[in-house]
């Protein structure tokens, strides 16, 4: 299981756009749930 979230991180990261530059509290609904998501997936990857 850990192998297949250690796959999604990279897919994430070569696919899914960056958010470390902007302001968390201008971001829309949509740019939330993307970083919601990177986290969960990242989060799950390194257990």
């Amino acid at each position: 299981m850990k192998l297949i979230f250690k796959a999604l991180a990279k897919l994430n990261k070569v696919i899914m756009p960056s958010m470390k530059n902007k302001d968390l509290l201008t971001l829309s609904k949509v740019d939330k749930l993307i970083i919601g998501y990177r986290y969960y997936i990242t989060k799950k990857s390194l257990e």
